[in-house]
């Protein structure tokens, strides 16, 4: 794919572009989509504690989890170069820092190197090399492959890209044990089978959007009661692999309880989207997903700690 000159992209109508304007730590801070970052540095975090059975080491914690942010949030700004044109056709992205003009090309570039370096280098230097290549081999996995190819190659993009997006707990659990175990694994499988639901409903929402930019999101190309369906089957697959770490001994009843309330409200979102499908479920839908994961990871911390404490 070629670059573009230093000339910022032609605003999308309706945009109020910003040429001349100094950009703002707040432009670059959008470039790294904080609130999707967020949640990925949680479930590395979560990985972090569950790695071990006390507290993880301070150094680890703090450089790892530091890292692995900067890995991600150079991936994001990756992401906005390679997706400026489709951002700046699609209502949700148009005001983006570079469909607007706030920033151009080459900034967002060279502060995407800036954090890639950065987190290689703290990762090498200050938690340990195999953090380092497998948060390296994530970003281009979500940045180039995902991105660059398969979003816009197969309607099952979301499903082969998610690979990417589900390695932060599994670097989080590296960056404190230097290896890579089976229980780091489940939390992998977890976020995997939870992404096509999650971005299926946004999809949906989008449909119209993500059709006249030419992504081939699945219910553009097989139709929105199709997603739907896939959406209730990945669902249920979901609250089968949630229950796999209360089955291998690796949590206790804190997280099973917590894991079969939070499954139980998500099958019923889904279930509602599929039999019913009102304007406004896809996006409800969406919304209960995210906070569905925070939520999990959270059951997740809080049973291990309750092991120990009652072991």
């Amino acid at each position: 794919m070629a670059l573009s000159s230093d000339a910022p992209p032609r605003p999308h109508p309706g945009v109020e572009p910003v040429a001349g304007a100094r950009a703002t730590w707040r432009d670059y801070f959008e470039l790294t989509k904080p609130k999707v970052v967020l949640l990925i540095s949680f479930t590395a975090i979560v990985g972090m504690f569950l790695a071990t059975p006390g507290l993880p080491p301070l150094g680890a914690l703090l450089f790892g989890s530091a890292g692995i942010w900067l890995g991600a949030a150079s991936a994001a700004a990756i992401n906005h170069v390679i997706d400026q044109r489709i951002d700046s056709e699609m209502a949700r992205t148009r005001h983006r820092p570079l469909p607007t003009g706030s920033l151009r090309e080459p900034q967002a570039l060279a502060f995407a190197f800036a954090l890639g370096v950065a987190s290689m280098a703290l990762l090498t230097l200050l938690v340990n090399p195999l953090t380092a290549l497998l948060t390296f081999s994530s970003l281009i996995g979500y940045a180039i492959v995902y991105t660059l190819w398969l979003k816009r190659a197969t309607p099952q993009n979301i499903v082969i890209g998610g690979a990417a997006g589900a390695a932060p707990p599994v670097l989080g659990w590296v960056a404190i044990t230097n290896s890579i175990d089976a229980n780091a694994l489940l939390l992998f499988l977890i976020v995997f089978t939870w992404t096509p639901p999650h971005f299926w409903a946004l999809a949906i929402a989008r449909r119209a959007e993500y059709a006249k930019v030419g992504v081939p999101m699945l219910p553009v190309t097989h139709g929105v009661e199709l997603t739907r369906l896939h959406i209730l089957l990945y669902t249920v697959l979901l609250s089968v692999v949630t229950v796999l770490p209360y089955l291998t001994g690796m949590c206790g009843l804190v997280y099973a309880a917590s894991a079969l309330i939070l499954d139980a409200i998500f099958i019923g979102y889904a279930w509602r989207l599929w039999k019913y499908g009102a304007p406004d479920m896809p996006m409800r839908t969406f919304r209960w997903s995210i906070n569905y994961l925070g939520l999990l990871f959270a059951a997740l911390l809080v049973d291990h700690y309750w092991l120990v404490r009652v072991g």
